[in-house]
């Protein structure tokens, strides 16, 4: 908007062309600083909030064991690879000391930074009194689930195998939170399956569980895995599947439990073309 000219002389036709011109221009460039002001400040909050999960990634990688437990008659390993910088998917080795060693794996519903929430709130609630065990399994699970039931909402819960192995007389105690049954292979080839001794936890307020008993022997392959090992695959019509999950392990059977589980994740990879819809999370322990 323009004021008078000094000579008083009204505008001519060439005049509101240039100045037409002038005002389309630096409209559009006032356009374009808005909107690269917008763009820097939405490639800022991008960066913190990517800066925040890569922190979060690292804190949750620090929950899980970083080294895998040294015992006579049993060789362990577990690996928990995420669909996301964090996830819900959870393993655990617990040293109950005298050459007892507790095996643990969750999957936690959901994904992303909730279910990282909720994994780390299961971790806390079984570290801080997984000693229980011992001497009363069936208790602290029901504690465990107790505290998740109080501290999620109704529609989240976990499903969990928990075992404690004892080295001198190769004895396994567990119970199966209505997780996918872990796969045992015998030194003769027979397959055994882990079922389910328990319902979820985190669901339902009264819950309680049967603790069952095996014993393992040299030779012997057990395998705990979340079911983004068995379904992973571009679709449904081409998932690993357990099959084939159990035919990679009596094929490594005579390896070791990180050489077998490398070899698991290699045609996991391979079968799902590098797509993954799920955390992918496994334990596997070779007897000696």
């Amino acid at each position: 908007m323009l004021g008078p000219r000094l000579s008083e002389e009204p505008y001519s036709a060439s005049d509101k062309r240039l100045l037409a011109s002038v005002a389309t221009q630096a409209g559009v460039a006032m356009r374009s600083i808005t909107l690269a002001e917008k763009m820097a400040e939405k490639m800022e909050a991008e960066r913190r909030t990517e800066q925040e999960m890569q922190i979060a990634r690292q804190v949750q990688s620090r929950l899980l064991p970083q080294q895998a437990p040294t015992l006579k008659t049993l060789d362990c390993s577990g690996k928990c690879i995420q669909t996301r910088a964090v996830g819900g998917d959870y393993y655990d080795f617990l040293d109950f000391g005298s050459g007892r060693l507790g095996l643990v794996l969750a999957d936690i519903s959901g994904k992303g930074m909730s279910a990282a929430l909720l994994m780390a709130n299961l971790q806390a609630n079984l570290r801080g009194q997984y000693a229980l065990a011992l001497e009363d399994a069936a208790g602290l699970l029901r504690s465990v689930n107790h505290l998740f039931y109080r501290n999620t909402e109704t529609s989240h819960y976990a499903t969990m195998f928990f075992a404690i192995y004892d080295d001198g007389t190769r004895g396994l105690r567990y119970v199966n939170c209505g997780h996918n049954p872990p796969i045992l292979l015998r030194d003769n080839g027979k397959l055994e399956r882990l079922t389910a001794t328990a319902t979820v936890l985190g669901l339902f307020e009264k819950w309680d569980c049967t603790v069952a008993e095996c014993e393992l022997a040299p030779g012997d392959v057990l395998m705990i895995y979340t079911d983004g090992i068995s379904e992973a695959g571009p679709n449904e019509e081409e998932e690993y599947g357990e099959e084939r999950l159990i035919a990679t392990i009596r094929n490594h059977q005579r390896q070791s439990a990180g050489e077998i589980m490398d070899n698991i994740l290699n045609e996991v990879q391979q079968v799902s073309r590098g797509r993954q819809a799920d955390d992918m999370t496994l334990i596997v322990a070779t007897c000696s």
